[in-house]
């Protein structure tokens, strides 16, 4: 099999034979040739229905026709300057345009994205402490990769988790520096930042490193309440939520304004780039150099070419809601499955993104995910592979329609898991 053997082949020059740690998955990565639109192409010319685009990042799909075009006419004028272009100010003029804030800096990666909006939190109020919340992901510097997925033995009571690094070469400053709070917990934040050391609360408004895990009803406008009181800037993290939430990603779509805001993936139309924003009255730390923010190749021509494009053209309003309407039809399809059958499952939506849980009881915290089935959600997964469907390996992810899936591809989704579930139940 060639995606066997290029993954064995590459094992002997790169550890497990991917390029990130997310991408080893057993029996055995698929190797990919060729991707365009919702498709993409294996070493062996299977073909797949993607619904995994790039955990998010190919909103706009593969190669999307606009963001193709501003990128082969950037290349005509450079790659990298290494000195300022028009495109920083249309990039920011158009994330300011769609998400309310006012300032905004280009950075690389989502990983840059929350590590330089840390770093602000903790210049502008001059705390080192940090609170995150169990289960969350929030790229892979050292302060957030701590309780991303820890082991129910090490991780504590459910009320007040124990901070576990989620990696070798954490030192164990870092570790005291950082508190974790469940999801959907007002009290136990409320407890956390009591001490009055805390410079940020880093929270995805929904998160997405365990399926779907919607806020509950008046929760983040509890944590806006709580975190001004303590005087604890709060940050969004929308790297993976962006504008596959909808106009003005789930800032907007929730209504609650944080302090700061971390986004990547999704804006970027398959391009590395991340970018973080906020209130001018913090942002005005790096302006008066109090706070540095660096790199060589932050809002380098090429990548802002192409988020210019998937911003303005490719991911219009219109574009972004048809997509999500879309979506809606493919969970409602899921869930008439689901209902029919009486397997023990649900589904969750939120914008263009979608999953199916495996429990019949709503997922509000990293505990209720754990006690999900993860066997029949391995079952679920190799399945689909098998037919053409490519899901997130990590099982604890979501599928994305992009703006290139057609209904068509949309609902292939839905006929590959009603096979699935008439293979289960009979």
């Amino acid at each position: 099999m060639g995606s066997q053997r290029a993954t064995d082949r590459t094992r002997k020059v790169m550890p497990a034979g991917v390029p990130s740690s997310f991408q080893a998955y057993d029996p055995h990565p698929i190797v990919v040739s060729h991707a365009a639109g919702s498709r993409m192409i294996d070493v062996d010319d299977n073909e797949y229905i993607d619904y995994d685009m790039g955990f998010g990042a190919l909103f706009a799909g593969h190669m999307n026709p606009h963001v193709r075009r501003a990128v082969e006419e950037q290349l005509d004028s450079g790659t990298l300057y290494v000195t300022p272009c028009e495109l920083n100010g249309e990039v920011g003029e158009l994330l300011a345009e769609r998400y309310g804030f006012p300032m905004w800096r280009p950075t690389n990666s989502g990983t840059e994205a929350t590590m330089d909006a840390i770093r602000l939190a903790r210049g502008v109020t001059g705390r080192d402490k940090i609170v995150k919340v169990e289960g969350g992901y929030h790229g892979h510097h050292d302060e957030v990769m701590i309780s991303n997925k820890p082991s129910l033995d090490e991780a504590g009571p459910a009320h007040a988790p124990h901070s576990v690094p989620q990696s070798g070469g954490i030192p164990h400053g870092v570790v005291e520096d950082v508190r974790v709070v469940p999801f959907n917990n007002p009290a136990a934040l409320e407890c956390a930042l009591a001490p009055g050391d805390v410079a940020c609360f880093i929270v995805e408004p929904v998160m997405e490193n365990i399926g779907i895990c919607l806020p509950d009803d008046g929760y983040l406008e509890k944590v806006r309440d709580i975190t001004e009181r303590h005087g604890t800037l709060l940050i969004f993290d929308e790297v993976k939520t962006g504008i596959t939430a909808g106009f003005g990603g789930a800032t907007n779509q929730l209504g609650v304004r944080p302090d700061l805001i971390t986004l990547a993936k999704s804006i970027g139309g398959g391009f590395p780039v991340g970018a973080f924003g906020g209130k001018a009255e913090y942002m005005n730390h790096i302006t008066d150099g109090s706070v540095l923010h660096l790199g060589t190749y932050n809002g380098n021509p090429l990548v802002m070419a192409a988020v210019k494009a998937t911003l303005a053209e490719a991911c219009t309003k219109e574009i972004v809601g048809a997509t999500v309407e879309r979506n809606t039809r493919l969970v409602q399809a899921c869930q008439a499955i689901i209902d029919s059958s009486g397997i023990p499952a649900h589904t969750v939506q939120f914008g263009a993104k979608g999953c199916i849980t495996w429990s019949t009881l709503p997922v509000r915290n990293y505990r209720d995910y754990k006690a999900t089935d993860f066997d029949l959600a391995f079952a679920q997964w190799i399945h689909g592979i098998n037919r053409g469907v490519l899901l997130p390996p990590g099982l604890d992810e979501q599928w994305l329609i992009s703006v290139m899936h057609d209904e068509e591809d949309a609902m292939r989704y839905a006929n590959v898991f009603q096979e699935f579930v008439d293979e289960l139940v009979v």
